[in-house]
């Protein structure tokens, strides 16, 4: 499967981001074709992998056939946020999602996510910080993200921008 340049460079540092693991559980939010997917199942022991767009988990499923550590899931977020035991997540990756939503849906993504998080499990975010349609730009629904964290007591360890993109840690 292929992918752009800017593609492969935001899985790269995405990845450092991320660490080297092992993780038990990880959620991947906007799992979209399963690239990313497929390179955090190696760091995880189970990984459940969400997207919004049929086709994409059609595309995600064929490339991560043979990698039984992921289920795919189909959802409306935070609506349909997956079915999780609180504190079950060792890692959290939110990718080129939050813009997507409402200040209000991020807020309460962002409670979703802490109430599956693992004390101590990282949280990253990546954002497209170019010109968007959306209801924020990547950049203003990173930071009403990581604010979200930021009152509930988690520390940011990174921000970084990079050429088209923002990476963010929480932990």
């Amino acid at each position: 499967m292929t992918t752009s340049a800017y593609e492969r460079r935001k899985y790269a540092t995405t990845l450092d981001h991320v660490g080297r693991g092992p993780f038990g559980l990880a959620l991947e939010l906007g799992c979209a074709i399963g690239i990313m997917s497929r390179a955090l199942a190696a760091r995880c022991d189970r990984l459940v992998a969400v997207d919004t767009a049929a086709t994409a988990l059609d595309h995600a499923r064929r490339h991560c056939a043979d990698c039984n550590r992921i289920t795919f899931h189909r959802a409306f977020l935070p609506a349909e946020f997956p079915a999780l035991r609180p504190g079950s997540c060792d890692l959290v990756v939110i990718s080129e999602l939050l813009y997507f939503l409402s200040p209000a849906d991020i807020r309460r993504l962002a409670d979703r996510v802490l109430a599956v998080r693992r004390p101590g499990g990282p949280i990253v975010l990546a954002n497209w910080t170019g010109p968007t349609d959306t209801p924020c730009s990547g950049d203003d629904a990173a930071t009403l993200f990581v604010a979200r964290c930021r009152d509930r007591g988690l520390a940011m360890t990174v921000t970084a921008y990079h050429d088209g993109y923002r990476l963010d840690r929480l932990s």
